[in-house]
């Protein structure tokens, strides 16, 4: 069969090459992919336009038999019903259903719909009204554009003047356009963050392994928010009773109210939550697809058929399937352009992505190949290197070794991805 991966970060390098191991599969088409994708075998990149007719036209073409959508942004403009439409078999929810992470005052208001826990908030669409909230309520409070933000329209503001500079900005349109013309104000939470993602087909819900990602800048999770800078898995800090209060309290309401409202959801959701310190779950955000950069760790562990889990899902029948993972922890250090999120160079010529090493896996997200061939920094994220080993402790070791071979000018990565768990370890 042939499969289709659409989009061109880290997380679709890591789904070209979780599909192409299939023995189902013929080729993995990555569009438009990158350097990483065009080296794994049987993925073969392709560049064409990324509007949605030229999509169809190409899986029609191609008889491409399974389109897996990588990043949110297409999802929330209903590339799923486009496909749909035509006949085509397309993995991913569809435009009502990806509202959860298209529109943070829907989320939120979905949630008091159907009793998911998830931080009091109010939103806002003038500033004065935002001000006078702020104000009211005080620091620590979290700032959210309501629309998609490519993973930095959320500003923890641990101050009443950044609070209000950080909406003010929003609702100006010069940080995030259309996006944060509207803002969503909630309350400071309190506790650790882990990522429980989920594979559903309406109605039936597979989880997958339990993950933690580090979306601060800096050590320590300190600094401004970003995409992301690592993730690992598994998560220790979601037990196997924390497991059942998500599974009981957020997953399956999510999935029920979903059909409840006339929009089932099938494809991967992803929940970030806080666990407080008696273990009760709230929801800080839903996405409609797989993390950026959990999906790296995640797949490196992932021993079921990946196409077979995206098959089961588009065709209602996940409750026959069994999904396996290796018992080995994975964890994903991302290396950075300097300067990330904010302004950064590109150009820089990679050293070191030759350089193999057992246990490890480099998945790339913002390279390009330059006029003379090399490969290069073209984003802000550059690299996922990921690590596995017996323990959380052990592929930290695995990844920053492999991570330690390679160099830029101005090269930037946190030292402590999964300091959390290697502490209750």
């Amino acid at each position: 069969m042939k499969v289709m991966v659409v989009g061109s970060g880290g997380r679709e390098h890591a789904l070209a090459w979780k599909l192409a191991q299939s023995e189902r599969v013929e080729t993995v088409f990555a569009v438009p992919g990158n350097p990483g994708t065009a080296l794994e075998l049987k993925v073969e990149n392709v560049a064409i336009d990324s509007d949605f007719e030229s999509l169809v036209e190409f899986a029609s073409r191609e008889s491409v038999d399974l389109t897996v959508i990588g990043p949110e942004a297409p999802l929330v403009d209903g590339i799923r019903d486009v496909f749909d439409a035509r006949g085509l078999g397309c993995f991913g929810p569809t435009a009502a259903a990806a509202r959860l992470e298209g529109s943070k005052s829907f989320s939120k208001e979905f949630m008091a719909r159907h009793g998911v826990p998830t931080a009091a908030y109010e939103t806002f669409e003038d500033i004065e009204s935002a001000e006078a909230y702020i104000r009211g309520n005080g620091a620590p409070i979290v700032v959210k554009a309501d629309g998609l933000a490519a993973g930095k329209g959320v500003v923890v503001a641990h101050t009443v003047d950044e609070a209000i500079e950080a909406a003010r900005d929003m609702l100006s349109g010069k940080r995030f356009g259309d996006s944060g013309r509207r803002v969503v104000l909630e309350e400071f939470m309190t506790g650790e963050e882990a990522t429980f993602i989920c594979v559903c087909d309406g109605e039936t819900v597979i989880p997958m392994a339990t993950s933690q990602d580090h979306k601060p800048r800096d050590e320590g999770d300190r600094g401004p928010n970003t995409g992301g800078l690592g993730a690992y898995s598994p998560a220790p800090v979601v037990t196997d009773e924390v497991f059942d209060r998500i599974m009981d309290r957020v997953i399956r309401p999510t999935l029920a109210g979903m059909v409840a409202e006339g929009c089932p959801y099938r494809g991967f959701l992803y929940a970030g939550l806080m666990i407080d310190a008696t273990g009760d779950p709230r929801v800080v955000e839903f996405n409609c697809r797989f993390g950026d950069p959990e999906a790296q760790p995640l797949l490196m562990r992932l021993e079921t058929d990946l196409v077979d889990i995206c098959e089961a899902a588009m065709q209602g029948r996940l409750a026959d399937l069994a999904v396996e993972w290796l018992p080995m922890a994975a964890l994903g250090v991302v290396a950075a352009s300097g300067g990330y999120p904010g302004d950064y160079e590109i150009g820089h010529p990679i050293a070191g992505l030759d350089q193999e090493m057992a246990d490890t896996k480099v998945f790339h997200a913002g390279t390009s190949i330059s006029d003379d061939g090399s490969i290069v920094t073209s984003g802000g994220r550059v690299v996922c290197v990921v690590g596995l080993g017996t323990d959380v402790r052990a592929a930290r070791e695995s990844a920053y070794a492999r991570v330690d071979a390679l160099s830029w000018p101005d090269m930037y990565v946190r030292r402590d991805i999964g300091y959390r768990a290697i502490a209750r370890e």
